[in-house]
């Protein structure tokens, strides 16, 4: 019996089940998502479910794509669960699981993005990111990088939803490889239907205040406006929108992508923001430990800096020591 499994042909003996088949991979069947013909299998359903020929399967798990203080009781509630650390980071671009593990650590966050990716065939027991990140500490986040149409991206969190039983997810729909800007069309089409299907979605858009409320209206749970072009580094380009995004939101409103540095972060958060994700920020610095320490006390000091509230600012000087007295 021939079959196609994650785009590759392949012989199984006749009347196999899912089950049967992944235990010829080797695989583990409780860390992975299956799709038969575009239709998910659900875990109880794999020793019953017989292949046919001509079938094509999708076999998929996540990959990488902290605690806060517990003294620090200003927490935001997304989706009904609230956070104590107001920093989410991304998974991808460390160069092992190991390091991915101690920079979440070191950077306090307890809600970590994963992208959904085809399970490797050619060596099943090749490490997992839960196998170093687990799912039973950090707040798994679903998300749907590479994704370019809503009918893929709600196909990625179906089979996310399955494999982890996760609900909450990022919602990204992307309009071109050269900018990573997302395409609004498509993502509101997303939002719609998997709110629909019971997801919570939190929706990664641009930094447009009407977009922004659009989506929050039809049932986000959070707004994650761009700070800049994903991985450029470059800090938040537009200010002036994301503050009115905030000022609208009755949802929290965490920016999302183009954070370079530690000061980009506080920025982000003395505008009042929820919080802040990020990935390359950490990941590509020279030291993504440190980095991730540094970005975790830059959270908190523009979260602490926004709550005291800045200093009027003026033309003029204004001396801080009283005239009265003088000699």
């Amino acid at each position: 019996m021939n079959i196609t499994i994650n785009g590759e042909p392949r012989d199984l003996p006749n009347a196999a089940t899912v089950a049967a088949m992944l235990k010829q991979l080797g695989i583990e069947s409780g860390k992975v998502a299956v799709e038969r013909n575009l239709e998910i299998v659900p875990k109880s359903a794999f020793t019953n479910t017989v292949l046919a020929e001509g079938d094509k399967i999708e076999i998929v798990h996540f990959i990488g794509g902290g605690n806060a203080d517990p003294m620090n009781q200003d927490t935001f509630t997304v989706a009904g669960k609230s956070y104590q650390s107001r920093l989410l980071v991304g998974t991808g671009k460390y160069k092992d699981f190991e390091e991915t593990a101690r920079a979440i650590e070191a950077s306090g966050a307890e809600i970590v993005t994963v992208a959904v990716r085809r399970v490797n065939l050619s060596d099943p027991t090749k490490p997992m990111l839960v196998d170093y990140v687990s799912p039973k500490k950090y707040t798994y986040l679903p998300n749907t990088a590479g994704c370019y149409t809503a009918d893929d991206a709600v196909r990625t969190l179906r089979l996310a939803r399955e494999a982890g039983g996760w609900k909450l997810v990022k919602l990204e729909v992307l309009g071109d490889q050269k900018t990573l800007y997302p395409d609004v069309v498509e993502t509101l089409k997303a939002a719609e239907l998997l709110i629909k299907e019971g997801f919570d979605v939190m929706v990664y858009t641009t930094d447009d205040p009407i977009m922004a409320k659009r989506l929050e209206d039809i049932g986000c749970c959070a707004i994650m406006p761009l700070a800049a072009p994903i991985g450029s580094g470059l800090g938040i380009q537009n200010p002036v929108n994301i503050r009115i995004i905030v000022e609208q939101a009755k949802v929290p409103v965490l920016v999302d992508a183009g954070v370079g540095t530690a000061s980009d972060a506080a920025i982000a958060m003395e505008l009042g923001c929820d919080g802040v994700l990020m990935n390359t920020a950490i990941a590509a610095a020279k030291d993504p430990i440190k980095m991730a320490r540094a970005m975790k006390l830059s959270i908190e000091a523009g979260r602490l800096a926004y709550l005291a509230g800045r200093m009027p600012r003026k033309m003029y000087a204004d001396p801080s020591s009283p005239l009265a007295g003088l000699i």
